[in-house]
């Protein structure tokens, strides 16, 4: 996945000036979609409903995005370790999705590596898509 976010900042010495060079995010399309069974199966194993849980790779940085059957975004998120960061959110008592993980039908994943790239996506799909449980990233509210 290439990153088309270049954001550029520098200060002209000869015209004592500040430039800008616009930046141009496109929201990347996700490498991994899981979405829960209608009819889960209580012989796999699986996380909160996830039967594919286990195809999210453990070693990878990226973003992920948790939808409702709506197809409406409930929350994005960043991590070195996707598997583990988004098994927490399922788990953790104190995870901003906590009282609604029921409401999470799909997880869309995209594997970026750096994390400054995966704070400025986090970021920028928080708000351009208005993600209903992002409240600490929200510039829209």
């Amino acid at each position: 996945m290439e990153f088309v976010c270049n954001l550029c900042y520098h200060l002209s010495l000869h015209n004592k000036k500040e430039v800008y060079t616009v930046i141009k995010i496109e929201i990347p399309a996700p490498d991994l979609s899981i979405t829960k069974p209608n009819k889960p199966n209580p012989e796999l194993s699986n996380i909160n409903g996830f039967e594919d849980f286990h195809r999210i790779p453990r070693d990878k940085g990226g973003i992920f995005m948790f939808y409702n059957i709506n197809d409406e975004l409930l929350f994005v998120g960043k991590a070195r370790k996707l598997r583990q960061r988004i098994k927490k959110h399922f788990e953790d008592t104190v995870s901003p999705i906590k009282q609604h993980r029921d409401e999470v039908y799909t997880i869309d994943i995209c594997y970026v590596e750096e994390p400054v790239d995966r704070e400025i996506y986090e970021t920028y799909i928080i708000n351009e898509l208005k993600s209903k449980y992002n409240i600490d990233k929200a510039f829209f509210r």
